[in-house]
């Protein structure tokens, strides 16, 4: 994702590495891009959608076409980033990589298609934020290969059209009814990911580990499957921060007891949930006596974005029940109360 955060002061509660940020730090990228399948054989889990996949790529191999464009959606974290390149690696094509947010003209988009080779997949993240403008510029790029350009101004401007490779464009989403339904019909391929259940993710775990070179048994890997909230992407963060703690404090070695421990040393608990996860059910329960209250307050109270909240830790709260949406706002359940030994004043019992 492209970094676009200034340095600004931070209080000392702000300073400390959040395990289940959305933002990846550099370093992680690089470790994230080492961990990450190349073939659709290695990638562990959305079994119905790989299989879709691998019959849409056959297909395109044997027509010797490219492939029709894709869509994936599902919340951060799942593999979405993974599935474009593996697409271009089992395509035997390039991978070109930009983002929504980056494309902020037409001309950057000219500029990106009209430098792609035949075949090529072009991976577009964050789609839906992409600007009208640009959008309709996508649209016949998308459906006829072509590219209509203006040049100059008033009565002297002209269009020009050029002719595209046929590509692949292969985009992503977390918010997927934020497409338009004309961006949205122009994807042949669409694909909806979903959280991943704990053998599958114990899974990644395992390859991880072996790919890191940690020592780590299967009580272990069960005990981070579980807090990994299904999600890959936190399972590998949460693992490299394990293999740290064990490095200096266990000789190296990951077992159940010393997964604990270092869970426990970072502040994600049996459920998987952080300190801003907490935070937010404290601000919900104890500032707005339990809901309903809309989430724009909930993020002012916390100090998070609202879309970090919706996109990032809403979805795993709503999942597990201790938040629900109404449409007055969002509301703490007895389950999110008796997980944080909180009571609700009009029952006056501790759970």
């Amino acid at each position: 994702m492209k970094d676009d955060f200034d340095d600004i002061e931070k209080t000392e509660g702000e300073e400390e590495e959040r395990l289940l940020d959305p933002e990846i730090k550099e370093e992680e990228r690089e470790l994230d891009v080492t961990l990450r399948p190349r073939w659709i054989t290695e990638f562990v889990g959305q079994d119905r959608n790989k299989e879709q996949l691998q019959i849409s790529i056959s297909a395109a191999l044997k027509r010797g076409e490219p492939l029709d464009h894709v869509i994936l959606s599902g919340p951060p974290g799942l593999g979405k980033t993974t599935l474009a390149g593996i697409i271009a690696n089992e395509m035997g094509v390039a991978f070109k990589q930009t983002s929504g947010p980056a494309l902020e003209r037409a001309g950057d988009v000219a500029a990106i298609l009209t430098n792609l080779e035949p075949g090529d997949v072009l991976f577009i993240d964050e789609i839906h934020r992409l600007n009208r403008v640009v959008e309709e510029v996508l649209y016949p790029a998308m459906e006829d290969y072509q590219l209509d350009i203006v040049i100059g101004k008033g009565p002297a401007a002209r269009s020009i059209r050029l002719e595209l490779p046929p590509y692949t464009l292969v985009g992503a989403t977390t918010r997927s009814g934020l497409l338009t339904s004309p961006l949205r019909e122009r994807f042949g391929v669409q694909c909806r990911l979903d959280y991943y259940d704990a053998p599958e993710i114990q899974a990644i775990i395992r390859r991880s580990a072996g790919i890191l070179e940690v020592e780590i048994d299967e009580p272990g890997a069960e005990e981070l499957a579980r807090r990994s909230r299904g999600t890959p992407r936190i399972a590998n963060r949460l693992l490299r921060r394990v293999r740290d703690y064990a490095q200096v404090k266990a000789e190296g070695a990951v077992n159940y007891e010393v997964g604990c421990e270092a869970l426990a040393l970072f502040e994600v608990d049996e459920m998987g949930l952080d300190k801003v996860d907490k935070m937010i059910l404290k601000a919900i329960i104890e500032k707005f006596g339990g809901g309903p209250v809309g989430v724009n307050t909930v993020a002012v109270s916390v100090g998070e974005e609202m879309d970090t909240i919706e996109e990032v830790y809403e979805p795993y709260l709503l999942r597990i029940g201790f938040i629900q949406r109404t449409p007055r706002g969002r509301v703490a359940t007895d389950n999110a109360y008796r997980h944080l030994g909180l009571k609700r004043e009009r029952e006056g019992t501790l759970f």
